[in-house]
């Protein structure tokens, strides 16, 4: 699909602002979404949007198809008569600049709870309609979904790989079991899915009449611990005791001796070919409901991906393997039409990558701070020869572009950007993170995307994501005073000048 020019900000839902510890799909979503209209943006950038599991990770969901419903707006159920304003009073001193999850959790969920319940008492007839027609619509992912969060609950949160062997090889007595015994916990997980998907429409119909487009995000694999991979053991390289004979990562590299472990399951191309890839067909075409444009993680595993024997302490032992290529994507297509698809093409990019990129048409991502980490020019430098790709400061997986600036980038290589600036740059600032913005902004790049972070020109202290590490991410949060019109006049004047409006 060909983009129009245009520009975006990255930022999460949960890094948004507002009253109950973490962002939601309230007032501070609309008012985001009138920040970038103000400011000229024409794209909102975000991570999956998927109920978060290990390390608060959104990359590491319990579900392929199910919303975060910690992103839930609480105010809307008020307004709906599903909670009371009491319900909403107690004083909790929420950090306003961090999520903490633990705290959030603790908080929201028995109001979700209680709304549950008020909504079972008081709903019409026709939200009790409405409700019944969501889960009937979803019913192919979401009975599974929600039957595995009420037996994750009922076993104390552990993994599906260490339930009961009955349940875990989900044998028929046992799925009957549970759904009966489950019956009220299975319908409260229904709901919030029902409730999180209503109001995330809301939120992307308003962004949408504002001429501003979401951009989401699709990891190539599904976490080992979600309904996914107990629901369909057979897509996935488990043995007949449903333990993993491989798993994912990358092999090692200039940034890790060791490669990198990740652990999720492989999928059995073969086995998905052969249902012709329904599975896929239906993860696309369902966050196609939820975004308008979809950025694919991990591109270069649909070509060829590293999968490490389970149980290997490192990813140094792996294997490169044959994925789906060009025929999953035609798959798809001839099923969904034209694919609104960007390649996550970052690291070593072989052809084969390449080409099946450029097959499709796909943009690919050109990272800036990519381009000064060494003294040889790179294809993350522009002018990019190949419009058709999206740049970015950073992403969501780099420390913010002043973090980097003044942590991590060594004096030969600065100086020699800061001479390619001198060189290149039509507009200069009176600071490096917005020269490196105009920098993108005035490149050829069809779509030019920064994180909020890098707009306010904040340091490693607001790094959103250390990869390789298991805690502390994922937590910032901006504060309402953070924008104001001086920078909503900067970005627009970016923005316009360098013809991306």
């Amino acid at each position: 699909m060909k983009f129009k020019r245009n520009s975006g900000v990255f930022l999460h839902p949960t890094s948004l602002p507002g009253k109950y510890g973490i962002g939601s799909l309230g007032e501070e979503a609309y008012e985001f979404i009138d920040f970038l209209n103000e400011a000229g943006q024409k794209v909102w950038q975000m991570c999956p949007l998927g109920p978060t599991g290990y390390g608060d990770s959104p990359y590491q969901c319990f579900s392929a198809f199910a919303g975060n419903p910690y992103l839930i707006d609480l105010e809307k159920l008020l307004a709906e008569g599903y909670l009371v304003q009491d319900d909403l009073e107690e004083e909790i001193d929420f950090p306003t600049d961090r999520v903490d999850y633990g705290q959030v959790i603790d908080f929201k969920m028995p109001l979700l709870r209680k709304a549950f319940n008020n909504f079972k008492k008081s709903a019409t007839e026709k939200e009790k309609e409405d409700f019944a027609d969501f889960c009937a619509e979803n019913a192919d992912w979401l009975d599974d979904y929600a039957l595995f969060r009420a037996i994750k609950e009922k076993f104390g949160g552990v993994a599906w790989t260490e339930w009961d062997d009955d349940i875990r090889f989900r044998e028929e007595e046992a799925l009957k079991k549970y759904r009966a015994e489950s019956e009220e916990k299975i319908e409260f997980r229904k709901f919030l899915q029902y409730i999180f998907f209503q109001q995330w429409a809301e939120v992307k119909e308003y962004a949408n009449q504002k001429g501003i487009k979401i951009l989401g995000d699709i990891p190539i694999f599904v976490a080992m611990d979600s309904a996914d991979a107990w629901a369909n053991p057979e897509m996935f390289f488990f043995d007949e005791d449903l333990k993993p004979t491989k798993v994912a990562g990358v092999p090692p590299d200039y940034f890790n001796e060791n490669g990198q472990l990740w652990g999720n399951p492989l999928y059995k191309w073969d086995k998905l070919q052969k249902n012709n890839y329904q599975w896929w067909v239906k993860r696309v075409e369902k966050q196609l409901d939820l975004v308008d444009i979809i950025r694919l993680d991990h591109f270069r595993g649909f070509s060829q991906y590293w999968a490490v024997p389970y149980g290997a302490e490192t990813a140094i032992n792996g294997e490169w393997e044959d994925g789906p290529g060009k025929e999953l994507f035609k798959v798809i297509k001839s099923e969904l039409g034209e694919l609104p698809i960007v390649a996550e093409d970052l690291g070593v990019v072989t052809d084969d990558v390449e080409e099946l990129r450029d097959h499709f048409n796909f943009p690919g991502m050109k990272i800036l701070q990519f381009a000064f980490d060494n003294q040889e020019q790179n294809d993350y430098l522009p002018p990019y020869e190949d419009e058709n790709c999206i740049v970015y400061t950073g992403t969501h997986d780099n420390n913010t572009t002043l973090g980097w600036y003044e942590e991590d980038l060594v004096a030969e290589d600065e100086t020699d950007m800061l001479k390619f600036l001198d060189e290149n740059l039509e507009v200069r600032h009176d600071d490096i993170v917005w020269d490196l913005i105009e920098l993108g902004w005035q490149s050829k790049a069809v779509m030019a995307i920064a994180p909020l972070q890098d707009f306010l020109t904040l340091g490693s202290e607001a790094r959103f994501n250390t990869p390789g590490t298991s805690s502390g991410n994922w937590q910032w949060r901006y504060t309402k005073d953070m924008i104001d019109e001086n920078l909503i006049e900067r970005i627009k004047g970016v923005t316009e000048r360098n013809d991306r409006v």
